[in-house]
């Protein structure tokens, strides 16, 4: 019973300081009562299940599921990062962590290396992509989730770790040997000249420092090709990261002292607004950002930006709309809570924040329901759902193909025996994947179906139809419509080739030069960069989109 008494003083404990809290943030004190009868519920129903639950339960687990479904009844972003978490966060923020420097993803009983990091513990020690991790220090990793297997090979630099891994293609089980350290991830990955005299700079996420690497990667653009027309600034896929950086990243293509973002919460005095504090790289040279879905946050802040000052144009599809910020408070016990305290707003007065979710994702926001703002040439702009592209390219058709074999590792694991016995390929520029009929043989006696909305609705229909007893006079038809998308989808696969072939080619890519490598290959067929050269290529139409309709 001593726990328990003790349990309830810390309860006690508790209510005061979110009194105390309370009582800072709001005057009405009809709350203090709720706040304090619900904790008090809530130690009650703890101590009662503690003590007469017919099994032994486990306190941290029991208080972790409390508070994830607490969070959860918010928004995405407002979580619970415990003790063992932190790494994790602390590469969310500064871009690198302690431990071996490789990505992994579950495949049946065991985790499979999936990228390992160029110069980090993994590469070095001989890691590959494809690897099954056996034994970690002579522990099974069998039936471990991505979650512990990261837990365990993250670490102290320094210490070091011995991996048993089985590879596709050799014989022999493997044992590797790494010494953990710093790994640190760059987030300017990539950055050259494309045809046309066009430069291109990627950001893949905005960690510490993402400001100053993206201008230093255009200065040097600029100092080696004088010639230099426009530049191509890649946002895709970017989900976001430091508030402070989308300013710095901003302030790389617009003026000193220009509005860049402005945040408002629920406490007024930490309401802020943000502007550029230093010289641009450059005010002046046309630009072009590339966004998609998974351009989110930060990413939204830089690409609204550049929109509403008419700084450049924006290409790809409309970004996802976050437009809430995070801040971090200490909870105890090195553990953190990350919530969400207020939403932004870009030059324009508009906010990029999706209204609600589903699973997690924003819905989509019918235009006819957003409000319009104005860019600084006047060009009408709009708020909520995210950032609309000045030139839509939509996504191709056969995505419900691509993602299934993307989710079920299909391309990845084809790629893996692909490179069996091939120790090299050619240079990126040279190198073309040819051999797609290999491919679809390959997957022959794989499972890779998938459900398209045509087929949702259909079901759909033939619930509703049973239920409202028609089933019989539709059937056939419901029947030959199944039917027909059947025959449609096993053609999929060469409808979709184009796009599955730059799949494979950057995932070869990665094998033999890593992350850069990727980038460089996806950079040969990729429609958005061809449209953005286009466009920078042709001074009037680039102008045309800039100025006020």
């Amino acid at each position: 019973m001593k726990f328990i008494n003790r349990f309830s003083k810390v309860a006690a404990v508790l209510v005061v300081a979110f009194i105390g809290v309370a009582a800072v943030s709001t005057k009405d004190h009809g709350k203090y009562f709720e706040i304090s009868k619900n904790i008090e519920i809530f130690t009650n129903l703890y101590k009662e299940i503690n003590t007469y639950y017919v099994d032994d339960v486990d306190p941290a687990k029991l208080m972790r599921t409390g508070v994830d479904a607490m969070l959860e009844s918010l928004d995405p972003y407002t979580n619970f990062i415990s003790e063992s978490e932190i790494e994790g966060f602390r590469y969310i923020t500064d871009g690198k962590y302690n431990g071996i420097g490789a990505l992994i993803h579950k495949k049946g009983d065991y985790v499979t290396i999936t990228e390992p990091y160029e110069g980090c513990p993994a590469q070095k020690a001989g890691l590959k992509a494809g690897d099954i991790v056996k034994t970690i220090d002579g522990k099974s990793a069998k039936g471990k989730t991505t979650d512990d297997i990261s837990n365990i090979l993250k670490g102290f630099p320094g210490t070091e770790i011995d991996v048993i891994v089985e590879r596709p293609g050799v014989s022999k089980e493997m044992k590797l040997t790494m010494v953990r350290d710093e790994v640190v991830v760059p987030n300017v990955p990539h950055s050259g000249m494309l045809e046309g005299d066009v430069g291109y700079v990627a950001l893949t996420t905005f960690t510490r420092n993402a400001g100053k690497n993206v201008a230093d990667a255009v200065k040097k653009l600029k100092e080696a090709n004088p010639n230099m027309k426009g530049l191509i600034f890649d946002l895709r896929g970017n989900g976001g990261g430091l508030l402070t950086e989308a300013v710095n990243v901003s302030n790389v293509f617009i003026p000193k002292g220009e509005l860049v973002v402005t945040t408002k919460g629920k406490v007024i005095d930490w309401d802020r607004s943000f502007k550029t504090l230093n010289k641009p790289v450059d005010e002046e040279m046309p630009l072009v950002v590339l966004i998609n879905k998974g351009s989110a946050s930060a990413s939204e802040i830089v690409s609204g930006v550049i929109q509403d000052l008419d700084r450049g144009v924006l290409i790809g599809q409309r970004s996802y709309g976050k437009g809430l910020v995070q801040n971090t408070r200490d909870v105890g016990y090195n553990s953190k809570v990350k919530l969400t305290t207020a939403k932004y707003y870009v030059p324009s007065g508009r906010c990029i924040q999706g209204v609600s979710y589903k699973d997690g994702s924003p819905i989509n926001i019918p235009d006819s329901e957003r409000t319009s703002f104005k860019t600084r040439n006047g060009r009408p702009v709009l708020d909520g759902g995210g950032v609309k592209a000045d030139i839509l390219l939509e996504r191709k058709e056969g995505q419900n193909i691509i993602a299934s074999l993307v989710k079920k590792h299909l391309i990845f694991d084809y790629v893996t025996e692909y490179c069996i016995g091939k120790e090299t390929i050619p240079a990126v520029e040279d190198f073309d994947f040819t051999d797609f009929e290999n491919f679809v043989n390959f997957l022959s006696d794989k499972d890779y179906n998938y459900e398209t909305a045509t087929e949702k609705l259909l079901k759909q229909l033939k619930e509703q139809a049973e239920e409202d007893a028609y089933l019989d006079q539709v059937q056939d038809q419901i029947k030959a419509m199944e039917d027909k998308i059947l025959a449609e989808k096993k053609n999929d696969l060469y409808t979709s080739k184009e796009e599955i072939t730059n799949i494979i080619e950057k995932e070869i890519a990665s094998r033999y030069f890593y992350q850069k490598g990727k980038i460089e290959v996806g950079l040969k067929n990729d429609k958005e960069i061809k449209e953005a050269i286009k466009i920078l290529n042709a001074p009037a139409e680039y102008k045309k989109i800039l100025k006020k309709k």
